[in-house]
């Protein structure tokens, strides 16, 4: 196996979040991960810096996925029209993953510092939507406040969506831009 390999990362990524939902968080070890996946610890610590990175490896494609939905919309739309139709394309993509999702969901509320990191997540996609809205000629200003309340709606949808069984992502996103219009 070559010393760097997206394969490997993904492979670690499973066997981290099975031995995750298996025995915890906290009682998991890296070692543990490394054998899971058939690789060396010193193969997990060239694709991570501690098994918290594992939780937040899909994370590292957020920016270039928020910035390829935004160019994809057509022109001539106002902020709010992109946010909205960028996150229901977004929607769309992650409505086949709602099992994982779920899954990573469960081992991050298990413990205090996965939280936290995951709130971080949220200030990370606000920061990725803001740079695709400027880059869409938003104004900056109006591209900030935008970027946040769209985050905020993402996460109160996701929230709503992963409790709900039956829901779909999308009608999640739809009763929170109403709710935040509603305020």
């Amino acid at each position: 196996m070559p010393r760097w390999s997206p394969d490997a990362a993904l492979v670690l990524e499973e066997a981290a979040m099975a031995l995750f939902a298996e025995h915890g968080y906290a009682e998991t070890t890296v070692p543990q991960i490394a054998e899971r996946a058939g690789l060396t610890t010193r193969t997990f610590f060239r694709h991570f810096a501690e098994k918290r990175e594992v939780v937040f490896l899909r994370d590292r494609e957020l920016p270039t996925a928020v910035r390829t939905i935004l160019e994809a919309l057509p022109t001539g739309l106002g902020s709010s029209q992109l946010v909205e139709q960028g996150l229901s394309r977004a929607a769309v993509e992650l409505e086949q993953w709602r099992a994982p999702i779920s899954r990573r969901d469960a081992i991050i509320q298990t413990d205090e510092h996965l939280r936290e990191r995951e709130l971080l997540k949220l200030d990370h996609l606000a920061a990725a939507i803001e740079q695709g809205l400027v880059a869409r000629e938003v104004p900056a200003a109006e591209a900030h406040v935008a970027s946040k309340v769209a985050a905020l709606a993402f996460d109160l949808a996701l929230r709503r969506w992963l409790d709900a069984e039956g829901s779909s992502l999308q009608d999640e996103l739809d009763r929170a831009w109403s709710a935040l219009r509603q305020v």
